[in-house]
């Protein structure tokens, strides 16, 4: 990874609307000291408008999660590129990989994309970090980058995300209320909120702003005490030398990935991590697009 203060400056011109007078040294740095940064209303209501349309067909099925972690009152729509186009570029949001590639290298990868819409009545989260499933010990450098789009407002009664503040820098691995192997059991229901905390922060913020945080970071899906859903879409990433969450290469059909971005080819597999970490037959995989 280059250092820092070799970013091409082109990049920060890229990005400089929404970095509100700020160079983006000094928001890496806050990303860096916080674990996360949040940025307000960088889509736009066509955007938003366009996002919503896309999920609706799916959002429409009402199919609810499988377990305490998914949600028994939330809807999760996976494998969002393999869906429709409108994600092509909500995953290559200039502002986004801005900090997932500051912290993971040029060479970063699409980890997962998914749609989380979490009804009323939906209770809180276990508490977890994002790239836990890579079994390395804390405290160390973080090995995912999470994006969080708020399609919908996030308040303080409708299930915006918690977070505990500079939490990406603790040694633990396991905290009160964190997620355990029975939350991913069918059926299985917490009792009350284990997981309550006084440090939690709510991170509300009106549809169309961006959270990003570091995969070690703990944070939580709140609970939905409000009369209505809430909808956010959450593109992850990881370093080009680790298995993505989502096999993109099987959630997006070649067909599909043929007619997204170059960029968006590169994160879901069709890169190479020097030196030749992710070949096909040989050869760069992008050649199996040319055919």
């Amino acid at each position: 990874m280059q250092p820092r203060s070799n970013k091409n400056s082109a990049q920060a011109a890229s990005i400089s609307t929404w970095l509100e007078g700020r160079s983006l040294d000094d928001w890496q740095k806050q990303f860096d000291q916080e674990g996360f940064i949040v940025f307000e209303r960088v889509l736009t209501s066509a955007q938003l408008k366009a996002i919503r349309s896309a999920l609706a067909q799916y959002l429409d099925r009402d199919i609810t999660g499988r377990n305490e972690f998914e949600g028994h009152k939330s809807n999760r729509i996976y494998a969002l590129l393999g869906k429709s186009p409108v994600f092509d570029a909500l995953v290559t949001h200039p502002l986004a990989l801005a900090f997932a590639e500051a912290d993971l290298g040029p060479e970063c990868l699409l980890s997962a994309c998914l749609a989380i819409n979490l009804h009323p009545g939906e209770t809180a989260q276990p508490w977890h970090f994002d790239d836990s499933h890579y079994q390395w010990p804390r405290p160390r450098p973080s090995l995912g980058v999470s994006t969080f789009w708020a399609i919908d407002d996030l308040t303080q009664t409708n299930g915006a995300t918690e977070i505990l503040p500079g939490s990406h820098l603790w040694p633990d691995d396991h905290i009160n209320g964190a997620v355990n192997e029975k939350d991913f059991a069918p059926r299985m229901q917490r009792d009350g909120d284990p997981g309550a905390r006084d440090d939690a922060f709510k991170v509300t913020m009106p549809a169309g702003s961006l959270m990003i945080a570091k995969g070690t970071l703990w944070h939580r899906g709140g609970a939905n005490k409000s009369k209505s859903s809430r909808l956010i879409v959450t593109p992850q990433y990881c370093p080009g030398w680790t298995r993505p969450l989502e096999n993109m290469a099987l959630a997006v059909p070649a067909k599909i990935a043929r007619t997204l971005s170059p960029r968006t080819q590169e994160l879901i597999g069709y890169s190479i991590h020097s030196p030749f970490m992710g070949y096909v037959d040989g050869r760069h995989p992008k050649r199996l697009l040319e055919t």
